[in-house]
């Protein structure tokens, strides 16, 4: 039987960049007397950023993580957006 997982990934990849152009179209935060709040967004080293895809790559298909760090990186992106208003 021939594997699809890396065909699973890409379809993956396609939504997560798809999620992050759709959070453009909801650029409003929201108002705390008058401000606009948002939410940081830490900044990592390109080492450690490396070091985190190298840990991505190894778990399994299928993998919560992975899956939980899409919608990180969906979130990541949606604070850049709040805090460009």
């Amino acid at each position: 039987m021939k594997s699809n997982g890396g065909c699973w990934k890409r379809r993956q990849a396609v939504l997560v960049i798809a999620m992050s152009w759709l959070t453009g179209c909801a650029t409003a935060g929201f108002d705390a007397n008058g401000a606009s709040a948002c939410p940081p967004v830490v900044e990592y080293s390109r080492e450690f950023q490396a070091r985190a895809a190298e840990e991505l790559a190894v778990l399994p298909d299928g993998s919560t993580v992975v899956e939980m760090m899409g919608d990180y990186a969906v979130m990541r992106e949606q604070a850049r957006v709040c805090m460009s208003i």
